[in-house]
């Protein structure tokens, strides 16, 4: 592969009101290489009194910027846009450099990032309000979208880059300023795309960056001039971050956790459904909100299905993230890898079937780095943890069903409902499947269905705290607030005050 692997050494610090600040907190944190195990470099983590400097420098950056026109916006994302596309193997390298993702996955991801500032530079025609003309005698009615203020984006380790942007294009090309808390475990790339913004002609202080724990998410949620905030991660954390915000007045759109099911029934293509899990499952090693967790077989399936499930999980091409040979890379941090072998023990000792054990994978010249390899467990039920809970790695479990009907039940039980998938060649079945399960994302033979830039995405029940999903039309709604207009002229207002509740005549 010719792109080099990022290896820059340099502290990194956040981004306020147009330049790069190294930060003063005196406290900083070690930024991994998976592969490697080892530090690369240090993130400064911000204090309240940083933050609340970059939130002061987005309240001051707003009035010109809500000013702005939309089409003279737009024209600035599209500057980005094209700035982007220049750097987007760079943008990919820095994301497998610091989360370990394999470098096409990476590449894919800024793709997907690219796409929601696409739908972005459409703002002029998505600002578009309703107008009535004489909706009353002499009196027309017409709506207006404007922007909330500052606005925050409080996002995951898992996507660097496409997370951060479901968020901030939408938002600026709205009018709102931006003030973005990256994960401070892949932290470097936010800076980049800091730097980029400014390169495409955006004024300063319109977007910003800290870096930061929880001291820097509180002092987003506590200040007054954030008007709105969106975040996405774990679930105890969404919910936190949801009534911590309504608690201080802000709107909030928090995406949490997710137990993604793959139904496959028994006039499936096999080897397509094998393909799908495989890859929905061990793809990004697994660290994805919308990965397949859990495959739901029904019927006969199981016995087709699991072995060759298992011929393709043990021979899995875990490597280095900028091997081009790689299928899987590292686990992002050591913590995160002895969390998900603990969970493969917890299984264990429920009593499902190990098939395949990933545990203690190796990788020849990075003996210290974050790998295990891909795991499959059969015969699994819904009391068992592994089946509960978000596990966040490699970690497929397999249930047993009987019918079609007992696949909607068990995924309608379970608390999570971000994504689903149902293989089938049955056009009845699929829409059955398709109107009744209660998840928020439903793929029929796609086994990771990510909406488009101009769809959005949430999921349902514990898995979206907040009424709004995220980027599309939605993401336009939640960073605007509409304005109800009525309007007469002293000619057409008959003489006299009125004390009737008005009506249309």
């Amino acid at each position: 592969m010719s792109t080099a692997s990022y290896s820059n050494t340099s502290t990194v610090g956040h981004y306020i009101n147009g330049k790069a600040v190294p930060g003063s907190s005196g406290r900083h944190q070690p930024v991994f290489n998976p592969s490697l195990g080892a530090a690369a470099r240090d993130v400064t983590l911000a204090t309240a009194a940083e933050v609340d400097a970059a939130v002061s420098a987005a309240h001051a950056a707003f009035p010109a910027w809500a000013d702005t026109s939309p089409l003279r916006r737009a024209r600035i994302l599209n500057s980005f846009l094209a700035l982007l596309n220049q750097n987007r193997d760079l943008l990919a390298s820095m994301i497998t450099a610091e989360h370990g993702k394999v470098f096409s996955d990476a590449q894919g991801e800024v793709t997907r990032g690219i796409e929601i500032v696409e739908f972005a530079c459409g703002i002029p025609q998505l600002l578009k309000g309703d107008y009535t003309e004489q909706v009353s005698t002499g009196i027309d009615n017409w709506t207006v979208r404007q922007p909330l203020g500052v606005v925050a984006g409080i996002t995951p380790f898992n996507f660097p880059v496409m997370v951060p942007m479901w968020m901030f294009p939408v938002a600026i090309a709205c009018g709102n300023t931006f003030v973005l808390k990256p994960s401070e475990r892949d932290p470097s790339v936010s800076l980049l795309l800091a730097e980029l913004l400014t390169q495409a002609g955006l004024p300063a202080g319109v977007f910003n960056v800290v870096q930061g724990d929880k001291e820097a998410v509180d002092a987003l949620l506590a200040n007054d001039h954030v008007k709105a905030v969106s975040f996405v991660g774990s679930t105890p954390i969404a919910r936190y971050i949801y009534e911590t915000g309504a608690k201080h007045g802000k709107r909030v759109q928090a995406l949490g956790g997710a137990k993604n099911h793959m139904v496959v029934l028994p006039d499936a293509d096999i080897q397509q459904a094998v393909d799908g899990l495989i890859g929905a499952a061990y793809g990004s090693a697994g660290e994805r909100c919308m990965a397949i967790s859990v495959a739901v077989l029904v019927g006969d399936m199981a016995d087709e299905i699991i072995p060759r499930l298992a011929e393709r999980a043990r021979t899995l091409v875990v490597r280095d993230g900028m091997d081009a040979t790689a299928e899987m890379g590292p686990i992002v941090t050591r913590q995160a890898l002895e969390r998900i072998e603990g969970y493969i023990a917890l299984g264990v000792e429920a009593g499902a079937t190990l098939v395949v054990d990933g545990r203690g994978h190796k990788v020849d010249g990075h003996a210290e780095g974050f790998f295990t390899g891909g795991t499959l467990f059969d015969h699994v039920t819904p009391a068992m943890r592994i089946y509960k809970e978000e596990i966040f790695g490699p970690v497929l479990c397999c249930v047993r069903v009987p019918d079609l009907a007992a696949a909607v039940a068990l995924i309608n039980a379970h608390e999570y409902g971000n994504g689903v998938a149902c293989y089938t060649r049955d056009g009845h079945a699929a829409r059955e499947f398709a109107r009744r399960v209660e998840v928020g994302m439903v793929g029929i033979n796609v086994p990771i269905p990510v909406p488009m830039a101009w769809h959005g995405f949430g999921g349902w029940k514990r898995s979206l705290f907040g009424d709004m999903h995220a980027y599309g039309e939605e993401g336009v709604r939640f960073y605007t607030r509409q304005k109800s207009i009525m309007q007469r002229w002293p000619e057409s207002i008959a003489k006299g005050a009125e004390f009737v509740m008005p009506t249309s005549k």
